[in-house]
């Protein structure tokens, strides 16, 4: 499920553009109201919403044998986010990933996420370049599993394990939507809750979901 466009809201438009361009130097547009990021394969839209609750997470896919790289590269330029001292998490069972967590812009919670059941390896020195797509985009709906449901006759299915009430990516390797109760923290935090917000993901076939 690859995702090609993503639509979300910032409460602060500024500190997200400066952010995308200066922290992980990628290209960003600016215009009244938004700020368009191009994360490797994905465009990715932040619309200003100075009312919007919650915190918003993303990940972003490095290439598969990149992750040590990654990760001196993204400690030069923030901090990365621990859990009892731990700053190297492996992914759910059946996901085969090893992930970084960092502080993003409006207090939002990124991720570069190796996903070895890909076949993406480059042979390159680590860059921005190297953030080849989004590929998760966390969504706090009212009822988790009515959505899991409501998503499943557009070819948009449950992720390596059974959907829970409150947590279920739904999708496949290349990109998932992480479905959660509002309220729930965004991990490795316990204090950065989602809440809903206004999201559109575009995927490839001219698919659009909108929460």
């Amino acid at each position: 499920m690859e995702i090609t466009h993503a639509v979300l809201t910032t409460r602060k438009l500024e500190e997200t553009a400066d952010y995308y361009e200066r922290v992980l130097a990628l290209h960003t547009v600016r215009e009244p109201g938004e700020v368009t990021v191009a994360v490797g394969s994905t465009m990715l839209v932040f619309q200003e919403d100075t009312d919007a609750a919650g915190f918003t997470h993303l990940a972003f896919t490095v290439p598969t044998g990149s992750f040590a790289a990654a990760r001196q590269w993204l400690e030069q330029r923030t901090r990365l986010l621990d859990l009892g001292g731990d700053v190297e998490f492996a992914g759910p069972p059946n996901w085969n990933s090893h992930s970084l967590y960092f502080d993003g812009p409006d207090g939002s919670i990124l991720e570069l996420i190796e996903r070895r059941d890909l076949a993406n390896a480059v042979d390159a020195e680590f860059g921005p370049e190297q953030l080849l797509c989004v590929s998760e985009v966390g969504v706090a709906v009212p009822d988790v599993l009515e959505t899991v449901r409501q998503l499943e006759p557009l070819g948009v299915l449950p992720y390596a394990s059974p959907p829970g009430e409150s947590f279920a990516p739904v999708g496949d390797v290349n990109g998932l939507l992480i479905l959660v109760s509002p309220g729930r923290p965004w991990f490795p935090t316990q204090a950065r809750p989602a809440e809903l917000a206004r999201v559109k993901v575009s995927l490839p076939g001219g698919r659009v979901l909108r929460f």
